[in-house]
């Protein structure tokens, strides 16, 4: 057979939906080719390119369906066609793992990052209702904070047959103000879904004196609560970016000056504790000002499950982790990537 030069459909485009186009340079005899390489590029073309089905093909062609089919499998075997597949879980597998081993974390679930952060708090949220649904077992105390990212967790919580199961609030969330924590909502589904006893902290997480905190905390119940949550098996947080539209700096806790003094040194807060860019405390007064479960406290917890994304967090989400808060984290793929990337 004569070598031919094909050029049947000479203005298609040579490259689309990740197949591209070798050996074939058209109007140009750079490669020649046969009658059935030939023919092997026009099926191959409509049936990769335009998305024709083989049946369709075939009636094109004026061809046997069976005939397409080796068409298209000589045209990949010539090297005329390659197929890319691009999956997102190879590469978030690739952040998993910088991760896992950058931070020593035991797990790390990353979730798509929806366009323009539509979507987010719940895919976030979806996934570490899962990955709760994995790690808490009868009898254990499951310590909870508050927040969109919790809100959401609990959401997606699915009811577990569980027994001798405690859920208890790892931090104050009453509001002097509007803006609402959802702490008790949070709380109450987390206990349902648990079928766990609730423990809740029933006053705000910032007082107004140091003087305050201390006089609180010695009451009997409050210590309890501290206490319960300072032991918990299970410890699910989140990170908060230090910004002017902060939930934890709209709740009348903090005056005005304290509230510019945390953005100027404050990079995160995890469990209502702020946080600089070193992972130390970026506000020693407002800290000792603070009821809940501290941060040296939290990271003697066997499990903690850090759940947070967004690239407007990616610093906080850094640091927390650099401190070693955490085991278990849920993150999103743009903002993993920017953490790796920081590292």
């Amino acid at each position: 057979m004569n070598p031919v030069s094909c050029a049947r459909y000479p203005t298609m485009w040579n490259m689309l939906w990740g197949v591209s186009w070798l050996g074939v340079e058209w109007g140009k005899n750079v490669h020649m080719i046969d009658a059935r390489d030939c023919l092997a590029l026009d099926a191959a073309k409509l049936y990769y390119v335009t998305g024709l089905g083989q049946a369709q093909v075939a009636k094109e062609l004026g061809i046997s369906r069976p005939t397409v089919s080796k068409l298209l499998s000589h045209a990949r075997d010539k090297g005329f066609v390659t197929i890319s597949l691009n999956d997102p879980r190879e590469v978030a597998g690739g952040y998993v793992e910088k991760l896992c081993a950058r931070y020593g974390l035991a797990d790390v679930r990353v979730v798509q990052s929806p366009a323009m952060g539509r979507g987010l708090t719940g895919e976030l949220g979806n996934a570490g209702a899962a990955l709760l649904e994995e790690v808490v077992k009868d009898g254990m105390t499951v310590g909870v904070s508050w927040g969109d990212t919790m809100l959401a967790v609990s959401e997606h919580l699915r009811t577990l047959p569980l027994v001798d199961v405690k859920v208890v609030q790892l931090k104050g969330g009453h509001s002097h103000t509007a803006r609402n924590t959802n702490d008790m909502v949070t709380l109450t589904r987390f206990s349902r879904a648990l079928n766990a006893e609730m423990m809740m902290l029933p006053l705000p997480v910032i007082l107004d004196s140091k003087e305050a905190k201390e006089l609180v905390v010695k009451d009997r119940h409050i210590a309890s609560m501290l206490n319960l949550g300072a032991h918990c098996d299970v410890a699910v947080f989140t990170v908060g970016a230090v910004k002017s539209e902060s939930l934890l700096l709209n709740l009348g806790y903090l005056s005005p000056s304290e509230q510019a003094r945390l953005m100027e040194h404050a990079v995160g807060d995890v469990c209502s504790r702020f946080y600089d860019a070193q992972g130390e405390v970026a506000d020693p007064d407002i800290d000792a000002r603070t009821v809940g479960i501290s941060l040296a406290d939290l990271k003697k917890r066997p499990v903690r499950v850090l759940v947070a994304g967004g690239l407007e967090k990616a610093p906080a989400i850094e640091a927390a982790l650099r401190t070693g808060v955490a085991t278990h984290v849920v993150i999103d793929h743009a903002t993993a990537q920017r953490v790796v990337e920081m590292a």
